[in-house]
Protein backbone atom coordinates (compact mmCIF):
# COMPACT_ATOMS: atom_id res chain seq x y z
CA UNK A 1 0.00 0.00 0.00
CA UNK A 2 1.26 3.78 -0.84
CA UNK A 3 2.70 5.77 1.76
CA UNK A 4 1.03 9.02 3.10
CA UNK A 5 3.81 10.64 3.70
CA UNK A 6 3.98 14.05 1.05
CA UNK A 7 7.25 14.91 -0.99
CA UNK A 8 9.05 17.75 -0.63
CA UNK A 9 7.40 20.03 -3.67
CA UNK A 10 3.85 21.73 -3.35
CA UNK A 11 0.74 19.94 -4.21
CA UNK A 12 -0.25 19.95 -7.88
CA UNK A 13 -4.06 20.63 -8.78
CA UNK A 14 -4.43 19.21 -11.66
CA UNK A 15 -7.79 20.41 -13.90
CA UNK A 16 -9.47 17.43 -16.42
CA UNK A 17 -10.49 19.52 -19.79
CA UNK A 18 -9.93 16.89 -21.83
CA UNK A 19 -13.89 15.37 -22.29
CA UNK A 20 -15.51 16.12 -25.55
CA UNK A 21 -18.68 17.62 -23.32
CA UNK A 22 -20.82 15.65 -25.87
CA UNK A 23 -24.15 15.90 -23.54
CA UNK A 24 -24.19 19.36 -23.36
CA UNK A 25 -23.70 20.18 -27.13
CA UNK A 26 -26.71 17.61 -27.21
CA UNK A 27 -28.98 19.24 -24.54
CA UNK A 28 -28.51 22.09 -26.95
CA UNK A 29 -25.41 23.77 -26.11
CA UNK A 30 -23.73 25.84 -28.93
CA UNK A 31 -19.98 25.37 -27.90
CA UNK A 32 -17.72 23.04 -25.89
CA UNK A 33 -19.50 23.58 -21.91
CA UNK A 34 -15.78 24.37 -21.00
CA UNK A 35 -16.00 26.83 -22.91
CA UNK A 36 -19.10 28.02 -22.55
CA UNK A 37 -19.91 31.53 -20.87
CA UNK A 38 -20.96 31.61 -17.15
CA UNK A 39 -21.06 35.20 -15.56
CA UNK A 40 -19.36 36.61 -18.63
CA UNK A 41 -16.10 34.14 -18.60
CA UNK A 42 -15.64 30.52 -19.89
CA UNK A 43 -16.50 28.07 -17.33
CA UNK A 44 -12.96 26.70 -17.38
CA UNK A 45 -11.65 30.29 -16.55
CA UNK A 46 -13.36 30.14 -13.15
CA UNK A 47 -12.02 26.84 -11.89
CA UNK A 48 -8.74 27.74 -12.92
CA UNK A 49 -9.53 31.52 -10.85
CA UNK A 50 -10.49 29.44 -8.12
CA UNK A 51 -7.46 27.20 -7.70
CA UNK A 52 -5.47 29.91 -8.07
CA UNK A 53 -7.44 31.96 -5.02
CA UNK A 54 -6.65 28.52 -3.66
CA UNK A 55 -3.02 29.29 -3.76
CA UNK A 56 -2.06 26.70 -6.27
CA UNK A 57 -0.65 27.14 -9.96
CA UNK A 58 -3.41 24.71 -12.03
CA UNK A 59 -2.16 21.95 -13.62
CA UNK A 60 -4.56 21.76 -17.18
CA UNK A 61 -4.73 18.72 -19.19
CA UNK A 62 -6.44 19.57 -22.12
CA UNK A 63 -4.03 17.89 -25.35
CA UNK A 64 -5.66 18.78 -28.52
CA UNK A 65 -7.79 15.72 -29.45
CA UNK A 66 -8.83 14.60 -26.02
CA UNK A 67 -7.69 11.82 -23.77
CA UNK A 68 -9.60 8.05 -24.36
CA UNK A 69 -10.86 9.14 -20.61
CA UNK A 70 -10.44 10.64 -17.57
CA UNK A 71 -8.31 7.82 -16.04
CA UNK A 72 -5.56 8.91 -18.88
CA UNK A 73 -6.15 12.61 -18.59
CA UNK A 74 -5.28 11.97 -14.69
CA UNK A 75 -2.15 10.18 -15.63
CA UNK A 76 -1.05 12.68 -17.61
CA UNK A 77 -1.66 15.54 -15.12
CA UNK A 78 0.40 13.11 -12.16
CA UNK A 79 3.21 12.17 -15.02
CA UNK A 80 3.66 15.59 -15.90
CA UNK A 81 4.45 16.59 -11.86
CA UNK A 82 6.23 13.35 -10.27
CA UNK A 83 7.80 15.42 -7.51
CA UNK A 84 4.76 16.70 -6.00
CA UNK A 85 3.69 16.36 -2.41
CA UNK A 86 0.19 15.30 -4.11
CA UNK A 87 -2.14 15.98 -6.31
CA UNK A 88 -5.84 17.27 -6.13
CA UNK A 89 -7.97 15.92 -9.27
CA UNK A 90 -10.48 18.58 -10.43
CA UNK A 91 -12.54 18.41 -13.39
CA UNK A 92 -12.60 21.40 -15.27
CA UNK A 93 -16.81 21.47 -15.05
CA UNK A 94 -17.01 22.20 -11.83
CA UNK A 95 -17.10 26.35 -11.93
CA UNK A 96 -18.42 26.54 -8.57
CA UNK A 97 -16.11 24.90 -6.13
CA UNK A 98 -14.79 26.94 -3.52
CA UNK A 99 -11.24 27.82 -3.50
CA UNK A 100 -11.42 27.22 0.67
CA UNK A 101 -12.56 23.61 -0.46
CA UNK A 102 -9.67 23.32 -2.65
CA UNK A 103 -7.33 24.38 0.51
CA UNK A 104 -8.96 22.25 2.78
CA UNK A 105 -8.45 19.08 0.67
CA UNK A 106 -4.50 19.56 0.18
CA UNK A 107 -4.39 20.13 4.18
CA UNK A 108 -6.24 16.68 4.46
CA UNK A 109 -3.26 15.05 2.77
CA UNK A 110 -0.74 15.82 5.27
CA UNK A 111 -2.06 12.72 7.32
CA UNK A 112 -4.39 10.51 5.01
CA UNK A 113 -3.44 8.75 1.51
CA UNK A 114 -6.58 10.02 0.01
CA UNK A 115 -9.03 13.17 0.74
CA UNK A 116 -12.39 12.70 -0.78
CA UNK A 117 -14.78 16.06 0.22
CA UNK A 118 -18.38 15.87 0.98
CA UNK A 119 -21.45 18.08 1.19
CA UNK A 120 -24.34 16.50 2.98
CA UNK A 121 -22.79 12.45 2.85
CA UNK A 122 -22.14 13.41 -1.00
CA UNK A 123 -18.66 12.63 -2.44
CA UNK A 124 -17.80 15.31 -4.85
CA UNK A 125 -14.21 16.92 -6.36
CA UNK A 126 -11.16 17.77 -6.03
CA UNK A 127 -10.40 13.93 -4.35
CA UNK A 128 -7.05 14.66 -3.05
CA UNK A 129 -4.24 11.90 -3.52
CA UNK A 130 -0.91 11.75 -1.33
CA UNK A 131 2.26 11.59 -3.15
CA UNK A 132 2.55 7.51 -2.24
CA UNK A 133 -0.56 6.69 -4.61
CA UNK A 134 1.95 8.11 -7.97
CA UNK A 135 2.28 4.67 -9.25
CA UNK A 136 -1.38 3.75 -9.37
CA UNK A 137 -2.10 7.19 -10.31
CA UNK A 138 0.25 7.69 -13.30
CA UNK A 139 -0.57 3.91 -14.79
CA UNK A 140 -4.30 5.38 -15.35
CA UNK A 141 -6.13 4.50 -18.45
CA UNK A 142 -9.56 5.04 -20.51
CA UNK A 143 -12.30 6.85 -18.66
CA UNK A 144 -12.30 4.12 -15.26
CA UNK A 145 -11.17 7.48 -13.52
CA UNK A 146 -9.32 6.86 -9.91
CA UNK A 147 -12.01 5.20 -8.51
CA UNK A 148 -10.14 2.02 -8.14
CA UNK A 149 -7.26 3.63 -5.83
CA UNK A 150 -9.75 5.34 -3.71
CA UNK A 151 -11.13 2.07 -2.83
CA UNK A 152 -7.96 0.41 -2.42
CA UNK A 153 -7.06 3.09 0.38
CA UNK A 154 -10.61 2.79 1.60
CA UNK A 155 -10.36 -0.84 2.24
CA UNK A 156 -6.81 0.15 3.93
CA UNK A 157 -7.98 2.66 6.22
CA UNK A 158 -6.49 5.64 4.64
CA UNK A 159 -8.95 7.91 3.07
CA UNK A 160 -10.47 10.89 4.91
CA UNK A 161 -13.95 11.93 3.79
CA UNK A 162 -13.74 15.60 4.77
CA UNK A 163 -16.98 17.29 5.25
CA UNK A 164 -17.13 20.51 3.47
CA UNK A 165 -20.01 23.31 3.32
CA UNK A 166 -19.55 23.56 -0.49
CA UNK A 167 -21.96 22.30 -2.96
CA UNK A 168 -19.85 22.91 -4.96
CA UNK A 169 -17.95 20.12 -5.49
CA UNK A 170 -21.12 18.35 -7.07
CA UNK A 171 -22.67 20.65 -8.83
CA UNK A 172 -20.73 19.66 -12.69
CA UNK A 173 -21.92 21.19 -15.92
CA UNK A 174 -23.00 18.72 -17.85
CA UNK A 175 -26.58 19.74 -19.69
CA UNK A 176 -27.55 23.22 -20.85
CA UNK A 177 -29.32 23.02 -17.81
CA UNK A 178 -26.92 23.04 -15.55
CA UNK A 179 -25.14 25.98 -16.89
CA UNK A 180 -28.17 28.35 -16.38
CA UNK A 181 -28.71 26.63 -12.85
CA UNK A 182 -25.03 27.71 -11.92
CA UNK A 183 -26.08 30.86 -13.66
CA UNK A 184 -28.69 31.62 -11.16
CA UNK A 185 -26.41 30.18 -8.14
CA UNK A 186 -23.85 32.82 -8.96
CA UNK A 187 -26.71 35.28 -9.64
CA UNK A 188 -27.83 34.72 -5.91
CA UNK A 189 -24.87 34.91 -4.70
CA UNK A 190 -24.13 31.12 -3.86
CA UNK A 191 -20.78 30.51 -5.99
Amino acid sequence: MASAEPAAGPVSVIVLAAGRGERFIASGGRMHKLDAPLAGRPVLAHVLETVRRAGFEPQLVRPPGGTSGMGESIAMGVRATPDAAGWLILPGDLPLVRAETIAAVAAGLAGHAVVVPTFQGRPGHPVGFASGCFTALAALAGDAGAKAVVQAHRRAGGVLELPVADPGIALDIDRLDDLHAAERRLAEGHG
